[in-house]
């Protein structure tokens, strides 16, 4: 992986920069591929019959009129040239980048202040009171990822994580068979990047110190859809996202409450599976937040360059590494928010032709639950994978001031209140190489920094 960055620190604090997207790989054995096909009309058994001659039919999303066929690549042409099939193409890679005493509290509304959130002015050093007027209570966010780690209880508050309608999603890819749901698969992650996702949105108990989180007292849904490698398929990757869709439709269980999604994966190419599934939830009222990639000038990934989702690039802050150990917690970011105080990171990808980036937010050095081997552990990430949810978890704060939002309305509303950060140059400390100096253009951070008070004031 590229920008694979680790610092051991006496503390068990480490450092880890990941990567969220991946090149696309189409799963090969002897000679069968999956491919993802979109119909033109609703599923029926005698069109499923019909693709069953050009292979086998390993799952069926119908409410987005969506099959995965295993088959050899010869089959592709022939599938695409069916007269019921829209689209279709080669199922995508996507990659994400023992239970100990639970914890006591239900929420870190009260944490401590972290420099990232600190950065977006949710909170401000050297206080626990929140410096906004929302914490997320009554909204969803589905984290699509690798689930969370087994001793999550650790980490999170049991109220805060709706196990009621956590889910795995398994298989994809051609040879790994049909698309399943493994029972409680999602509490099995031995990865963590999920976890660590989560603790951005909700906050985190740190060895005993509750640590504050975007919207602390929002309700994640955890969605496995990445393997215990951290990678996927994008057929996999579609039922999540439409089995999130189906939670918020009229008649389902979260039809009546905000629910949000978070995708901090992705690959280069849109997947058309991947595009009808996220369609389809938009349309039942869910928003979607996704990582940009960490491709750097190579351009971003999808779904998160895609028009109707909220997409991220990676911001940091010039004073970080200013001072050894613990400045993460105890540094003061300046306020009033000022541009020249802000980079973005050289891995953080940027805006091609016909690719839409919106805000960024930070996604260096952010520190959060992250286990090896099974031991409770606290690593420093850097990616785009970290600065989606700080801007899932403004959009929960904004759904939650206005439940009726629209992933459109929330959008513009990001981009319009965003604090500009063009193109430029800053002088930063890099843990590993020391003072270096760090360049970019105006094609990497889209409309701006995103901050959750703007974001708020900007929500009716």
């Amino acid at each position: 992986m590229r920008h694979l960055r680790l610092i051991a620190l006496l503390t068990c604090i480490a450092l880890v920069a990941m990567l969220a997207l991946s090149n696309v790989a189409v799963a090969q054995t002897k000679g069968m591929i999956g491919i993802n096909v979109v119909l033109k009309t609703d599923v029926t058994k005698a069109i499923l019959t019909d693709l069953g001659t050009h292979g086998t039919v390993r799952g069926v999303l119908a409410e987005i009129k969506a099959v995965a066929v295993q088959a050899k690549a010869s089959e592709l042409a022939a599938i695409q040239a069916l007269p019921y099939v829209a689209s279709a193409n080669p199922d995508a890679e996507r990659k994400a980048i023992p239970v100990t005493t639970a914890v006591a509290t239900t929420d870190y509304s009260g944490g401590i202040s972290t420099w990232d959130l600190d950065a977006i002015n949710v909170t401000d050093f050297g206080s626990t009171t929140r410096q906004v007027d929302y914490d997320g209570k009554g909204v969803y966010v589905a984290v699509v990822d690798t689930g969370l780690v087994n001793n999550w209880p650790y980490y999170f508050p049991a109220e805060r994580i709706a196990t009621k309608y956590a889910v795995c999603f398994g298989g994809g890819g051609g040879e790994q068979g049909n698309i399943s749901t493994p029972t409680n698969k999602w509490t099995e992650d031995q990865n963590s990047h999920g976890t660590h996702v989560t603790s951005t949105i909700l906050g985190y108990n740190l060895s005993g110190t509750p640590v504050n989180g975007v919207a602390p007292m929002a309700t994640v849904i955890p969605v496995k859809v990445l393997n215990q490698n951290g990678s996927g398929w994008s057929s996999v990757v579609a039922a999540g996202i439409t089995y999130v869709g189906d939670l918020k439709k009229v008649g389902g269980p979260l039809h009546n409450s905000p629910v949000v999604i978070n995708m901090s994966l992705g690959g280069p190419d849109l997947d058309v599976m991947e595009k009808a599934a996220i369609d389809y939830a938009i349309t039942q009222g869910v928003i979607i937040v996704a990582a940009a990639g960490n491709e750097g000038t190579a351009g971003m990934g999808y779904p998160g360059a895609y028009e109707p989702v909220i997409s991220v690039a990676a911001s940091g802050w010039i004073g970080e590494w200013s001072v050894s150990g613990s400045w993460w917690r105890t540094l003061d970011v300046p306020d009033p928010t000022k541009p020249a105080d802000y980079y973005i990171t050289d891995f953080s990808s940027r805006q091609l032709t016909g690719q839409d980036l919106d805000v960024a937010a930070p996604g260096s050095w952010c520190i959060g639950p992250y286990q090896k081997n099974g031991q409770v552990s606290y690593y420093y990430l850097g990616g785009t994978s970290m600065a989606s949810p700080h801007v899932a978890g403004i959009v929960a704060l904004m759904a939650q001031k206005r439940p009726t939002l629209t992933a459109a309305s929330a959008e513009s509303i990001l981009e319009t209140t965003a604090i500009p950060l063009p193109g430029g140059t800053r002088n930063i400390v890099d843990p590993n190489i020391g003072p270096t100096t760090i360049s970019w253009g105006d094609d990497a951070s889209g409309h701006g920094l995103a901050t959750a008070n703007a974001a708020l004031t900007g929500t009716p």
